[in-house]
């Protein structure tokens, strides 16, 4: 019900001076109402400081070529210039489940936005009634004159609506966008860990074929060292330890090269899930790691904060945690309601819509909580905290992309030396085999001597190779720790 003093009582709508003097005041309240609008409690939005280095700290040697600047946007798995690779990462786009899901939270928290907004305006509600009554005759105070049965024809109309005179409402809009937006941003960061994990499987299989590739080309070379040591054993020049040895060798070479199947098995499976396919339906042919990553740059650390959707995330967060402040504190200060009733009641269809069947009334009502026991004090508290975890964890994400990309360009500088050594020891086996051998067919050393020059090259070339295949994964990382060439421009307005 309305209180004295704020609207009048509903009056005659033939009243004409009633009517205006009621309208009037409307009027008035209604500017007095939309010019505290203006007023929104709760503290205004400041991106919370972190520390940020000038630069990297593994950055100093590290010169990347500019071609790969360039390319290193958007579909930055283009760089590596696989176009089965490419083929794969678009098909991750499209068909890959948990992409789906994460499009779908995002729908979820843009609708939210607009539910809230929906407080910003009045709620109006209509329909049409009929009924037609008996009354007792026998009822208390029931008069002659009056109608037994009679019907009743109405169109009502209800207006309610809330002012935001604090901004309970805009504090909630803001939240309610800033986790939206969030979300936009932990859809990119879904989109980029997906694309890296499959590039990183995709490189590690290409490493396993490598390494195939190498075991069979060195089972072929051992299927003809035991033909040669078969002969030496015929003709009496070897003995049957140098024969069982180099059966030994070549058994062994050839398990270990059928095990590699097994690993190269489950990344084909895994890549096949990321990219939305039966595990049974998918198969990749055999193409062996050569080539080594391309270069490219990392970047000054302040990028990091527009760069990484994972801290975009965060730092929304953090203002949707400031505005719940302000939803909190809106809480201290009166509800403003207003409402309004109108419409057409008639006994006769015919009459209904005429002017005298019209009726209205304006109402509005101001309420203040006088004891909560605490509730608001606690709930604001808790909004509070709330926000200093939002900051704490926003920070912490900066500190954990800094050393993101710290480890990665470490890794590839340290692998890139690792691999030139890697590289001198593949060549001194190689030579110390050769010179094996050479005494072997010579008779002037045993087939241990040869096996252990065997063994030892074969390790040292399955090392370069599990060396390049670390390199191309340290690579991808980077370009994830980097952001992947997403900017926080590519969040969508909500």
């Amino acid at each position: 019900m309305p209180r004295a003093g704020i609207f009048p009582r509903a009056v005659d709508p033939g009243n004409s001076s009633s009517r205006e003097t009621c309208i009037g005041r409307v009027a008035l309240f209604a500017l007095f109402i939309f010019t505290l609008g203006g007023c929104t409690v709760g503290p205004n939005y400041v991106r919370p400081p972190v520390d940020t280095p000038p630069t990297y700290k593994e950055s100093s040697d590290f010169k990347p070529a500019q071609p790969a600047d360039q390319s290193a946007k958007g579909k930055w798995w283009e760089i590596y210039q696989d176009p089965q690779l490419n083929d794969l990462e678009e098909k991750v786009s499209v068909s890959n489940q948990n992409i789906k899901a994460a499009q779908a939270q995002f729908l979820a928290a843009r609708a939210a936005v607009r539910v809230s907004r929906s407080g910003l305006f009045p709620t109006a509600t209509g329909g049409l009634a009929i009924s037609r009554t008996g009354q007792s005759q026998n009822k208390a105070l029931f008069s002659s004159t009056e109608q037994k049965d009679y019907n009743d024809f109405q169109i009502p109309v209800d207006v309610s609506y809330e002012p935001d005179v604090w901004g309970r409402v805009r504090r909630t809009v803001e939240a309610s966008r800033s986790e939206a937006q969030a979300t936009a941003a932990d859809l990119a960061s879904v989109e980029l860990t997906l694309h890296a994990e499959l590039a990183m499987d995709y490189f590690e299989l290409r490493g396993l074929d490598a390494q195939r590739q190498l075991f069979d080309s060195t089972v072929e070379s051992y299927e003809k060292a035991l033909e040669l040591t078969k002969s030496r054993y015929e003709g009496g020049l070897a003995s049957a330890v140098d024969y069982a040895q180099a059966q030994t060798q070549l058994e062994t070479t050839r398990a270990q090269a059928e095990d590699i199947d097994v690993q190269r098995t489950a990344l084909e499976h895994a890549i096949a899930v990321l990219i939305g396919q039966p595990a049974s339906t998918f198969s990749l042919a055999s193409s062996p790691l050569k080539i080594p990553p391309p270069p490219f740059p990392a970047g000054l650390p302040s990028d990091l904060l527009e760069r990484r959707p994972d801290i975009s995330a965060a730092e929304r967060r953090v203002q949707e945690a400031n505005a719940q402040i302000g939803v909190t504190r809106a809480a201290y200060f009166p509800l403003i309601t207003l409402g309004g009733s109108g419409g057409f009641d008639s006994a006769a269809i015919g009459t209904l819509l005429q002017g005298p069947s019209g009726f209205w009334q304006l109402a509005g009502a101001a309420a203040e909580t006088l004891f909560d026991g605490g509730l608001r004090r606690g709930t604001s508290d808790q909004a509070k905290a709330l926000f200093d975890k939002s900051v704490d964890d926003y920070r912490q994400t900066v500190l954990t992309s800094f050393q993101e990309v710290e480890d990665n360009l470490s890794a590839l500088r340290i692998l890139e030396q690792e691999a030139k050594t890697q590289d001198a020891a593949v060549a001194a086996a190689e030579h110390s085999l050769a010179l094996s051998n050479n005494r072997y067919k010579g008779g002037v050393a045993n087939y241990l001597e040869v096996t252990t020059a065997q063994s030892a090259a074969l390790a040292d070339e399955r090392a370069a190779v599990d060396i390049l295949t670390r390199r191309m994964a340290a690579s991808v990382l980077l370009i994830k720790a980097i952001g992947g060439g997403w900017s926080v421009s590519q969040i969508p307005p909500v």
